[in-house]
C-alpha cells in the first residue's frame, strides 16, 4: 500500500489540546471488523463489550518529565533539551535532542535551574538535532531523579501549543503507569479510570501488563510513499512470564483478547511463538505493521484517533481493514470526534 492512501482531511479544530473532563467520559466509537458497522458510545461503555475471562493488554510504561530548558554557558541562550533515554546510569550519559541545535557543539556546558541545580556537558553529536550529554552530578541516583522531576516538564506532543500544566503531569499518564522510560504516553490507556478498571475486574476481565517505552518515533512523519521502505525507531519492550500466561490462557479459551493501544499491539506482535502464542521477552523492537498483516495475539483493540499518513493509522488499517477504517475516520471527522493524544477513543472488535 502507498502512504498517500492514508490521507484524509483533518480540521485543526479537531486536534485535542486538553483532556476530557473525566478520563472515562471521552467519546468512544465502536467499529465492527466483520461488517464495518459503527456505534457511538462513551468510553465507560467498553464495559458492555467484555465478559468473564476476557483479557485486556495494557502498556504500563511511565512517562518521565523529558522536556527541560537550560542555558548555554557564556551566552546564556535558552536551549530546549529533550531527554530521549539514559545510555549509562553510572556516567549519567543521556541521548537527547536540542533546539536550536546549531548553537550546541561538543564541549558546550548547559546549566539548568535558577541555582544551576544540574549542569551537563555535550560529549557527542548523534544526528542533526541529536546529542549525547553527560550530567555532572555527584549526588545519589535518587537525588538526580528528583532534580529531573523538579526541572523537567511533561513532554506534551508538539501539536499542543500551550505550556504543560501541573494537571498534565497527572492526565498525560495512565493510572496504571509503573515502569519509567517513555517520552510519550500510550494514549489509549489514558481513558481508563480507577472506577472503570474496578468494574471490568468485577466482571471477570483479566489484565495483562506489558511494557513498551514509547519514543519520539511515534510522532515521526513517514517520508516514503512505498510503506515497505519506512524504518521505525527502535523501542524497548518487556513481556513477563505472567503477562504471557494470562494472554495465552485467553487465546486458548477463545476469549476476547484486547490490545489497549498501538504500543501494546507492537509489543505483543514482536514476541510471537511458532504456535501463535505470546512469549516472554525483554528486547527492542522496530516493527512496523502495515497491510496486509496477519495478527497473531489480539482479536480486538482500543486506540485513539490518529493523524493522516501516520504509522499508527496504517497499523489500525491493517487490523480493522483499510475501507472500514477510512470510512470510520470520515464519520469521526463529520461527527467531530477529537483526535490525537488527548482525543477520543475507538474500540475495534
Amino acid at each position: 500500500m502507498k502512504l498517500s492512501q492514508f490521507k484524509f482531511n483533518l480540521p485543526e479544530s479537531l486536534l485535542a489540546s486538553e483532556p476530557s473532563e473525566q478520563r472515562d467520559e471521552s467519546r468512544l466509537m465502536v467499529l465492527h471488523r466483520d461488517s464495518g458497522k459503527i456505534e457511538h458510545k462513551i468510553f465507560k461503555d467498553v464495559l458492555d463489550y467484555f465478559d468473564d475471562q476476557d483479557v485486556m493488554i495494557l502498556n504500563n510504561t511511565k512517562v518521565f518529565p523529558a522536556r527541560m530548558y537550560g542555558n548555554k554557558e557564556k551566552t546564556g541562550a535558552t536551549i530546549e533539551v529533550f531527554l530521549l533515554r539514559e545510555l549509562n546510569k553510572e556516567l549519567r550519559l543521556w541521548d537527547v535532542l536540542v533546539d536550536p541545535a546549531r548553537k550546541i557543539r561538543v564541549g558546550n556546558k548547559l546549566y539548568f535551574g535558577d541555582d544551576d541545580l544540574l549542569v551537563a556537558e555535550v560529549v557527542d553529536n548523534t544526528t542533526s538535532r541529536g546529542r549525547t550529554i553527560r550530567f555532572l552530578f555527584d549526588g545519589t541516583d535518587e537525588e538526580f531523579r528528583r532534580n529531573i522531576e523538579i526541572l523537567g516538564e511533561t513532554p506534551l506532543p508538539k501539536y499542543i501549543k500551550r505550556k504543560a500544566t501541573p494537571e498534565d503531569k497527572f492526565r498525560y499518564q495512565t493510572i496504571y503507569a509503573k515502569n519509567e522510560g517513555a517520552v510519550a504516553a500510550p494514549t489509549a490507556g489514558l481513558h481508563f479510570s480507577r472506577e472503570l478498571m474496578k468494574r471490568l475486574e468485577l466482571k471477570g476481565v483479566n489484565f495483562a501488563e506489558v511494557t513498551l517505552h514509547v519514543g519520539l518515533g511515534t510522532f515521526r512523519t513517514v517520508e516514503v510513499e512505498d510503506l515497505t521502505k519506512h524504518k521505525m525507531d527502535s523501542e524497548q519492550f518487556i513481556i513477563t512470564e505472567e503477562a504471557a500466561r494470562i494472554v495465552n490462557k485467553g487465546i486458548d479459551s477463545k476469549r476476547r483478547v484486547c490490545a489497549v493501544g498501538t504500543t501494546s499491539m507492537r509489543a505483543i506482535e514482536s514476541s510471537v511463538s511458532a504456535d501463535k502464542h505470546l512469549k516472554a521477552a525483554n528486547d527492542w523492537t522496530s516493527k512496523f505493521i502495515y497491510p496486509p498483516y496477519d495478527f497473531s495475539i489480539a482479536n480486538s483493540m482500543i486506540t485513539n484517533f490518529h493523524t493522516p499518513e501516520s504509522t499508527l493509522l496504517v497499523m489500525i488499517a491493517a487490523f480493522a481493514g483499510y475501507e472500514n477504517v477510512m470510512n470510520a475516520y470520515e464519520v469521526a471527522v463529520k461527527e467531530k470526534y477529537r483526535f490525537y493524544s488527548y482525543g477520543d477513543a475507538m474500540l475495534i472488535i
